[in-house]
């Protein structure tokens, strides 16, 4: 069976070749210079010919896909950091990713900002020459483990994992939660409290130490392919090289930890395009009274509300690509994409579901996934109501949170 309903789509979901069958009104991949507009175009029909339908059973199973995952390392998905690219390109591939499946946009996202970023840019050489190959051929991974039981939108300040030096040797001590591959990476980047000055250091902690353990979280209503886990560490001991030289102090990460937030509003550009592909090909195939939904007044509505809240989306980030660029990114900007954007795909994938009536409950015709996976979105990088008060408290200058 084929939910999207037409065998000369160029993309599964767009309904074949309409008016505008990137659904990109604004032109904004207009905007990359040739080379990476090919490159874009290329692994675009990739993800969206062999990564998007595979997505759905893997989903349904809450099970990695590591065949794809080596495909995606192919096509430079896993290198993204350190190819060149421009901020726009790679803001354009996290939109892509996305719109062929969510949980490996963030696995793609937090694989780039968080761990091939931090190695690069707060590494040691050594460390560089250690990690880096494999992790951006995505034949290694690693996992970012800042987040605890206890501790999520406060972490900062409430951080309970220690470190202590002894004998030459780093011991770790404590739990993490929700940490995006914790069961399957090579290594986790651990954030911890070093108890001789409490400063909080970032340090790599490979996955077969004794005293690791990772349990994977079940039973997710979203981002069900992504590997979170609880991760305990006790007594693990790692070499005093392990600690991530650039990060002896929990600010110099802020400036990773700032881009990585935005990175979730290209993220919910990418669902908010899927959502589109999904329901306008189905209200082009699906008939009812006699004719084809997409003949329906309210069918109209909609489908132009979720596109017009996506291009509102991409045209936001293209605007925050820019600043990227010239260095003038800020919390509040990084804040404010995160929560607009997520604010506006769930309001796109809600109408989709509706859209798709008693199908839209159903991850045989994607929207359900995309409806589910929205939540994640809404939540993880700084929940949408944090990342409001951030933005707040840049325009009246008074704090909401103590």
């Amino acid at each position: 069976m084929q939910p999207h309903g037409h065998e000369n789509d160029a993309f599964p979901g767009t309904g074949g070749t309409p008016p505008f069958p990137d659904a990109d009104l604004l032109y904004i991949v207009d905007l990359l210079p040739e080379p990476e507009r090919q490159r874009y175009l290329s692994v675009r029909t990739f993800l969206q010919s062999s990564v998007r339908q595979a997505s759905i059973d893997y989903w349904n199973r809450e099970e990695f896909p590591f065949g794809l995952l080596a495909e995606m390392g192919k096509h430079g998905l896993g290198g993204l950091q350190t190819d060149g690219s421009s901020k726009l390109f790679k803001g354009l591939m996290y939109v892509e990713v996305a719109r062929a499946d969510v949980s490996l946009s963030a696995l793609v996202g937090i694989h780039n900002e968080l761990i091939v970023g931090m190695i690069n840019e707060l590494g040691s050489e050594e460390q560089r020459q250690r990690w880096l190959p494999g992790l951006t051929s995505f034949t290694q991974l690693g996992a970012f483990a800042l987040t605890e039981p206890d501790h999520g939108s406060d972490i900062a300040g409430g951080l309970e994992t220690s470190a202590r030096l002894e004998g030459g040797e780093w011991v770790i001590n404590g739990a993490k939660r929700w940490i995006g591959a914790g069961t399957i990476a090579d290594f986790a980047l651990v954030w911890a409290r070093d108890q001789a000055d409490g400063r909080i250091k970032g340090f790599i902690v490979e996955t077969d130490r004794p005293g690791y353990r990772a349990t994977k979280i079940s039973n997710k209503i979203g981002l069900r392919i992504m590997q979170n886990a609880d991760i305990v560490l006790d007594q693990v001991r790692i070499p005093e090289s392990n600690i991530l030289p650039g990060a002896t102090d929990f600010s110099k990460a802020n400036d990773l930890l700032r881009d990585s937030r935005a990175w979730v509003g290209w993220q919910a550009a990418g669902i908010q395009l899927a959502a589109f592909d999904v329901a306008r090909s189905y209200s082009l195939a699906r008939r009812q009274f006699g004719k084809e939904l997409a003949r329906f007044q309210l069918i109209q509505q909609q489908l132009a509300e979720i596109l017009g809240n996506a291009s509102a989306s991409l045209a936001l980030m293209a605007q925050v690509a820019r600043i990227q660029e010239e260095g003038r990114l800020e919390m509040v900007q990084a804040a404010m994409a995160k929560s607009t954007g997520t604010r506006l795909a769930r309001a796109s994938v809600a109408m989709g579901r509706s859209l798709l009536g008693g199908n839209g409950i159903s991850t045989d015709y994607e929207m359900a996934k995309l409806f589910c996976d929205a939540e994640i979105l809404y939540t993880y990088e700084g929940s949408y109501e944090i990342n409001s008060l951030i933005v707040g408290r840049a325009v009246t200058g008074k704090s909401a949170f103590v």
